[in-house]
């Protein structure tokens, strides 16, 4: 007998300092993901602008601000642009390969030089071999880590130089978190090349969308994420596509 869905409960965080407008509070709403819903659960939030981490899902509600847009990559209708030819084109030595969701001390490593050399002092600076495995291990959807690897031509596996931690949702695959070699100066634009990826990867297997998480318009942290078009915001009626001249209009007040 299939258990019965029991609607969600939420709750609220303590405002803290934001981490992209200096000046203003954050503050989430969220709810655990847990029991035999967990997946369809976090499809549904997905799709009203809900971000998934471990067996939570969140999204701001910020008092008097709603900067924070979600957006998605329509990938059906998306074409790579010149410098995004080029990207792809560069990285034809590149192998992915998506892999259970299981940590590993090569992952780890590398998301510690892309925490010093991009993130120095942020939140997850911190983070020790327990918290990764928690990020990656403790999914109650159906995740991956997709890596990539250097082509190795004696047959043994590459050198790890990205990974991507990735739900896939119903209507898409969502990017929860993406780390690589950023300390490498040869391997310039790799970060959006493992959205380039993701995006391919989606199209192929019939996924309308690719979900990057928040944009906040202004913040220069946030400017690669309107790169791929077409993209879709949330805003208060919906999604819509993200022309130059869209005002920033969050769904969340």
């Amino acid at each position: 007998m299939t258990a019965p869905f029991r609607f969600p409960r939420f709750f609220v965080t303590s405002p803290s300092p934001c981490p992209y407008l200096p000046g203003r509070q954050e503050r989430k709403v969220f709810t655990e993901l847990t029991g035999p819903h967990a997946s369809e659960l976090n499809d549904a939030l997905g799709r009203i602008g809900f971000r998934r981490s471990q067996r939570v899902a969140y999204r701001p509600s910020c008092a008097g601000c709603a900067a924070c847009v979600s957006v998605r990559v329509v990938t059906q209708e998306f074409t790579p642009n010149a410098t995004q030819r080029k990207l792809v084109k560069r990285y034809d030595d590149i192998d992915v390969v998506a892999c259970r969701p299981w940590a590993t001390d090569e992952q780890f490593q590398l998301l510690r030089r892309y925490l010093a050399t991009r993130h120095p002092g942020g939140g997850m600076a911190g983070m020790d071999e327990d918290d990764y495995a928690d990020m990656v291990e403790h999914s109650p959807v159906n995740s991956m880590i997709i890596e990539y690897r250097t082509r190795s031509r004696s047959g043994e596996r590459g050198k790890l130089v990205g990974a991507c931690l990735t739900d896939r949702q119903a209507d898409g695959l969502s990017m929860i978190y993406s780390f690589f070699a950023a300390d490498d100066d040869s391997r310039p634009g790799l970060g959006n090349y493992i959205i380039l990826d993701h995006i391919m990867r989606a199209r192929d297997a019939g996924l309308p969308y690719v979900y990057l998480g928040y944009w906040v318009k202004g913040s220069p942290r946030m400017a690669y994420k309107t790169r791929y078009r077409p993209i879709e915001v949330l805003g208060p009626e919906g999604w819509r596509l993200l022309h130059d001249d869209t005002p920033q209009i969050g769904a969340f007040g």
